[in-house]
């Protein structure tokens, strides 16, 4: 049986994980330990293509963005992407992550949606962080 993770699928995802982000992001600490929990898994994965390469710059958006050293991005594309990060983080999903690639497939289409919805913000943050001097280790694809 081959299993097809649409658009619309990574939609209803993400959007069913909006109000979780909502209450992360509302404590500083929970939102850091949140950060952390999603770049130790992400080190235990191999690379899997350029829609989980983002998840990097979104975990370095939302740290900035809950330290207040950069504020000037939409709440709501800051809602987004922990939204995402959360679906990235859940073990349980759509396809659960025990299952090889599959598991991971899923992961980088919510990424990859989330992506589609916040690149003009991800530029501009990119572009803030270069004007100021601060190294990032992203590459757009």
């Amino acid at each position: 049986m081959f299993f097809k993770f649409d658009r619309n699928k990574a939609r209803e995802a993400l959007n069913n994980r909006r109000g979780s982000a909502m209450e992360i992001l509302k404590d500083e600490d929970r939102a850091e330990r949140f950060l952390q929990n999603a770049e130790r898994k992400l080190r235990r994965i191999p690379k899997y293509g350029k829609d989980l390469s983002y998840i990097p710059i979104f975990l370095s958006m939302v740290r900035s963005y809950i330290t207040k050293e950069y504020t000037a991005i939409p709440f709501h594309v800051i809602v987004a992407i922990v939204a995402a990060l959360i679906y990235f983080l859940s073990p349980i999903d759509i396809v659960p992550d025990f299952i090889p690639f599959l598991g991971k497939a899923d992961d980088a289409a919510v990424i990859a949606y989330c992506w589609s919805l916040v690149n003009k913000d991800v530029d501009k943050y990119l572009s803030w962080r270069e004007s100021n001097g601060k190294v990032i280790n992203f590459k757009k694809k």
